[in-house]
């Protein structure tokens, strides 16, 4: 994705709120290809990611006026691509989107074992094959988990940001991860292993 400083999106953004297509334009070209992979992650096929940046995109036309940089427009753009991708899952399998999803309260914390977790080489991760065994893994998790373990792990962002995309507490958005990282790990270090990406 093309780097973009704060300022300058901010610019971009107020240019696209009075109605500038350009502005509109260079919004869609500077995050198109992460809401995509994204949604691709998430869902698990192209076609659904497809929809799924679409819609974004649609959404973000319809209510840029409505957003009040209080996060950076990358965190509410995210934020519109998640929930988007979050309610094609749970309608599709509601059952599996709520396993073990309760939000933990400090005792359920305290009893929580963090699994050591190395820093992965996010540049090697953009190799096609690497994306296509780790998607596959991917499938396996609950959608909330899967989500969270996408946005900090395969995206980067930070603990912050995650947790304001998905409107829940950093402490919350620590402790699905651990639960994501714990879920995953045994398949998740034969591929870091494989693929030298530590």
């Amino acid at each position: 994705m093309e780097k973009i400083n704060l300022k300058t999106e901010k610019q971009i953004v107020l240019k696209a709120q009075s109605g500038d297509r350009n502005a509109l334009s260079s919004l869609v070209s500077l995050y198109e290809n992460r809401i995509y992979h994204l949604a691709l992650r998430m869902l698990g096929n192209e076609q659904d990611a497809e929809d799924i940046l679409q819609e974004t995109f649609m959404v973000m036309l319809n209510k840029i006026h409505q957003f009040e940089g209080n996060s950076s427009f990358y965190t509410w753009l995210y934020r519109i691509a998640v929930n988007l991708g979050l309610r094609l899952i749970k309608s599709r399998s509601p059952e599996k989107f709520n396993i073990s999803l309760d939000d933990p309260d400090s005792e359920q914390i305290k009893n929580e074992v963090l699994s050591e977790w190395h820093e992965i080489d996010y540049e090697k991760i953009g190799h096609k094959h690497i994306r296509s065994k780790i998607n596959s893994v991917l499938k396996e998790l609950p959608g909330m988990y899967r989500t969270i373990f996408i946005l900090r792990d395969l995206h980067g962002t930070s603990v912050k940001d995650t947790s304001k995309i998905l409107n829940i507490s950093e402490s919350n958005t620590k402790i699905r991860l651990m639960r994501a990282r714990n879920f995953l790990k045994e398949k998740l270090e034969k591929i870091v292993k494989e693929e030298d990406l530590l």
